[in-house]
This record gives C-alpha cells, structure tokens and sequence, in this order.
C-alpha cells in the first residue's frame, strides 16, 4: 500500500500577492492543422451559425472560458499577409504557408476572427508580422483595424461590412523570433531594433496600446536571457510586456521530473524577471516590463508515431494530441504557477484552443469534446477570480532526476469577491495520496466546503472520440471542516479544486 502523508496550506485573506488579470487565462488560435477549419469554423457543420461558427465549439469555448484570444499565429503569422483574409471570400487568394507546409485558403479571416472574439465575448490579440513584413504593414493593419472611417483602410473595412471599428488593444510585435525555425529569423540587435520602430510607430496611433515584444521561444535556447536584455535594452520604454513560451512533456520516460515541470516554468519565469528588470535598473527607468506567457501546454513534441501530412494539403490534421489524466495534472500545475506569479505574469496564453494541442477536440461533421485539459482550465478560468493570497506551506517531497526533491503539493489560494476563498491543489506525487489540511487564518468562520477532483486509476487514460468522458472532475467526499481547518484527502497525480465559504 502506497505511503500515505500530510501536507498543511494557511493564508490569510488580508495578506495578497496580487488581483489576478483578467488577460490571464487567455488561449490562441493559430492557422495551424484543424484549430481553425473544422475546428472553430465550418461552415456546412449542423450546428454552424449563419458566419460557419460551429455551435457545439461556441458552447463549448464559453464553458472552458478563456478571456482573450491571441490571432492569428504563431509561426504562421511571420508569413501571414493579413490582407489576403479581409474582404469578399471568393476574392481571396489561396497561399502556401512555409511555417506548416501546407496551403492556407484565407477562408477565415481578421473579419471572421474578430465575430468569434465578440460571439464568445473575448478579448482580441493579434500579432503583427515582423518575418517578412515590418512597420508599415503593421501600422496598415492597425489603421484596418482600430481607425473609425476616412482613410483608405478604414473605409476598406466598412466597405467588408464592419462599420465599427476592432479596438484591439493588445498587439504581439512578431513571434518567436529567435528561433531558427522561425520564417524571417533576425537577430536579438536587429528585432530590438525593429521593435522598438514598430511599437514608437503604433503608439503614434494609439498611445494606449498594450505591446508584447517576443522573448526566447524557450528557457532552453541558447540565447535564453542575453535574448531578453539585448531586445529590452531597445525596446525597454516602448513595450510593456515580454513574451515567454514552454512546452512540456515526458523525456526518456521520467514521469516524476515531468509531474515536477512548473518547477521548470518557475524558473523561466524568475530568469526573465530578473533579467527585464536588470535592464530597466541599467536604463535608469522606473518602468516595470511583465510577461506575457502567451504560449503554454503540455506539447508531445516528438516525431515517433507521427505521420506528416501531405505537403501543401488544406488544413490537415496536425499535432492533435490526445491528452490523458496525467497530463491534466500537469497541466493544472502549470495553472498553479502562473495565478501564483501574476504579479508578473499579467497576460496568458494557452496554446491551443481546438483540435491543435487543444483542450477542445471535434470530428468535421461531427462531435466535439472535452479534453482531460479542459477541466483544470474551465475551473481555474471560473473560480480563480480575485486576489491570490500569500501562502505558508508544508509539504512531504519526492525525487526528481531533472530537478532533485520536489514538494508533492503545488497549491495557491484565490480570494473571490463573494468572500470565498478556492484552493487550487495538486498531488504531483505518482504514488503516494496527500492529507491536506488548510487553515483559513484569519477568514469570517469557515461556512460550506467543498472539493472536486480530478485524478484516475490509469494515468494514461484520456478522452477520446469512442469514449469522450472517460475522464473528469468528481466531487471528493473527503472534504470537512471542523475546529476552524478544512481538510481532505488528495489521490496521487490529482487536481483538486477546494471552494471555502464563509458563514
């Protein structure tokens, strides 16, 4: 019989890290495989509305609850000429898209896309293209987007049917481009640089636009952190965010380093922390630079038993990961880690939304369904409103070979507006369940508790088109409250949301 231990959580409603941003629990949609087509958009599907928004998807989408959107790539977007998906669709023209080789049809659009963001009632971020376009482009696509009428974008916008304008607030200047992957790659000299042209120039439009200069595409480049100081250090006064992305997924079959993986983006995290803020102290600015981690996933990034598409196909079916009950689990520590930082982390992206490493799955002509991922979203998304509250924490460890010993419980603590207070807490031992106790401190007397969990006897078991609920959060009949301390039993490898009201 496995081990059984204690682990103990206490806060205090009054003392807080920070309110959580709204822009926190943001998704993405990219061209990219089935994410689009006959994901949010097919048109002939039965549920479609009258712009080919597939229903189930919507429904779905509004249940998962995501509060911003980030369009339309990606690597997609460094070839992306935004033009080509505005106006008549039969005018369109059809394109090869190098990042994914496959062709692009530009059936859907800037115009289509922004209907998605106000039918789901999120917020629009686009990226610019700094591949291979730059600050004129970007300023076009501003003025299309943003200016109310008069000049010759606007009026082609209204001539597409959108009277009003987007007032998109949130821009990326480019993606990744770092990476050598990356279409137009440029150095940390030459995007810093052009950054920082293209955010003086779209504040000449706007000077209240929100920028997101790119970061390393991962804590794992080369350049990691001389990348961040090199950009900032021209573009420090003209943005306000620096983006990081990471991806997570077994190596060489060590479960336990990979349950342990916020470890990694904790540390991510406090590398880009410091560096942004070395620059800005080196600058002489009392200007902070936050981050937007506007890509994050578990993300199998390997070749075995994968089958590339036919090169130069319409939307096929690309990197549609099956995601099983652990990897929920890790994914809802990856959760844990950002609420936790979002004094700094301030914007979010889960990368993707549908079919694409996505929490959301469909069949063209078909169903859609919920991933194992989608519950740690949706209830983080729901109830993870508020101020996250500084914790005290104890808790039993277990080893890693990535990362040595680790602490089992991963926890933060949101007080909501109603008074309540949730507790997001993950088991991240394999083996080994977890007695909580959580003392509230000093909260208004402790009034009905209770907890869902979402954990499996198989850690491999995961949702799939023959069987789309295999796996989903249960309520947790441990949970009590007695003497002023609420506590519960958490399985091994489990998400667990804990929702304390007062009296």
């Amino acid at each position: 019989m496995a081990e059984h231990r204690r682990a103990r959580i206490e806060f205090d409603p009054r003392f807080t890290v920070a309110e959580v941003p709204e822009r926190l629990f943001g998704s993405f949609v990219e061209h990219l495989g089935r994410c689009v087509y006959t994901g949010i958009y097919e048109p002939g599907h039965p549920t479609a509305n009258a712009d080919g928004l597939r229903g189930d998807v919507l429904d779905l989408v509004a249940e998962l609850g995501p509060t911003m959107i980030r369009y339309p790539g990606g690597n997609f977007v460094s070839g992306y000429r935004w033009e080509d998906g505005v106006g008549p669709k039969e005018d369109r023209p059809r394109r090869l898209d190098l990042a994914w080789g496959v062709t692009e049809t530009n059936q859907f659009g800037l115009g289509e896309f922004i209907k998605f963001c106000r039918t789901v009632g999120v917020e629009p971020n686009m990226a610019v293209n700094l591949g291979t376009r730059g600050l004129q482009e970007a300023l076009d696509l501003l003025e299309y987007a943003n200016h109310p009428g008069g000049t010759h974008w606007s009026d082609l916008r209204r001539s597409h049917g959108d009277e009003e304008p987007y007032g998109i607030r949130l821009w990326c200047l480019g993606n990744e481009m770092d990476g050598p992957w990356q279409i137009g790659q440029r150095t940390a000299a030459e995007y810093g640089r052009l950054a920082d042209r293209t955010a003086r120039a779209m504040r000449m439009f706007d000077s209240g636009l929100d920028l997101v200069a790119c970061g390393s595409s991962s804590r794992g480049m080369p350049t990691f952190g001389a990348w961040e100081a090199e950009v900032l250090e021209h573009s420090y006064e003209s943005v306000d965010y620096i983006s990081a992305h990471a991806y997570y997924h077994p190596v060489d079959g060590d479960l336990d380093s990979f349950m342990a993986s916020a470890q990694d983006m904790e540390l991510f995290i406090d590398g880009v922390v410091a560096t942004a803020d070395s620059v800005g102290a080196k600058l002489k600015s009392d200007k902070k630079i936050n981050i937007s981690f506007d890509e994050w996933n578990v993300w199998y990034q390997s070749s075995e038993g994968y089958e590339p598409p036919e090169r130069w196909s319409e939307a096929p079916r690309q990197l549609e990961d099956q995601y099983s009950a652990m990897d929920a689990v890790v994914f809802g520590s990856l959760l844990v880690t950002l609420l936790r930082r979002c004094d700094r982390v301030t914007a979010a992206c889960l990368a993707q939304l549908v079919n694409v490493i996505g929490p959301i799955m469909t069949e063209p002509g078909g169903p859609a369904w919920r991933q194992t991922t989608f519950f740690p979203f949706a209830e983080a998304s729901r109830f993870g409103r508020g101020k996250v509250l500084r914790l005290g924490a104890a808790s039993p460890s277990f080893t890693t070979a990535k990362f040595g010993p680790v602490e089992a419980l991963h926890s933060v603590a949101v007080a909501n507006e109603d008074g309540s207070v949730t507790v997001f807490a993950v088991n991240r031992d394999l083996k080994a369940p977890l007695t909580l106790e959580v003392d509230p401190g000093a909260m208004a007397g402790i009034g009905e508790v209770t907890c869902s969990t979402l954990t499996h006897a198989d850690p491999d078991a995961k949702n799939t088109l023959e069987d789309q609920t295999r796996v989903a959060p249960a309520a947790n009949e441990t949970v009590r409250a007695a003497d002023g301390t609420v506590t519960v039993e958490l399985p091994a490898m489990s998400w667990n949301t804990i929702r304390i009201h007062p009296k």
